[in-house]
């Protein structure tokens, strides 16, 4: 199962940046090369503990659907979104924030699995988790952009 771990540090508010990074406007912004949108659940605004998303989005030339559940929250420390449905085998995604000298420090930890066995793990290698990474880190430099422009 690929694990994908990022840091981004951010001149903002540790709250702020929480906020940010739970918003679905905020997401939705963020993934324009996919052209995602919130079609069930929470579609705007921001996500609390429990709710669920499904978001509908175009990746490698299909429209696809997956709805997340936000499993725990710890505000502003940390949230965690788990895949509930969608194409992974399973999906789950940890954020945590730490805040210290006036730098939001953003952690991601992405776990990830493909369905259809070795043909799964041979795309999670050849380009899932590469494709994957690239995907959070355009995310994250826009919430980056959004949290410092204020």
């Amino acid at each position: 199962m690929p694990l994908i771990e990022l840091s981004t540090g951010i001149r903002a508010p540790i709250e702020k940046v929480f906020d940010l990074a739970r918003s679905i406007d905020a997401h939705i912004a963020s993934a324009g090369q996919t052209q995602e949108r919130a079609i069930a659940g929470r579609t705007s605004g921001l996500i609390e503990s429990g709710e669920s998303v499904t978001w509908e989005a175009r990746h490698f030339g299909v429209k696809q659907q997956l709805t997340v559940k936000i499993t725990e929250m710890d505000f502003p420390h940390s949230f965690e979104d788990v895949m509930v449905k969608g194409a992974f085998a399973s999906m789950s995604h940890r954020h945590e924030f730490e805040e210290a000298d006036g730098v939001t420090v953003m952690r991601d930890r992405f776990e990830f699995s493909a369905p259809l066995g070795i043909l799964g793990r041979l795309a999670e290698k050849l380009f899932l988790t590469a494709y994957m990474t690239r995907f959070l880190e355009i995310r994250n430099a826009h919430l980056k952009a959004a949290a410092e422009a204020a």
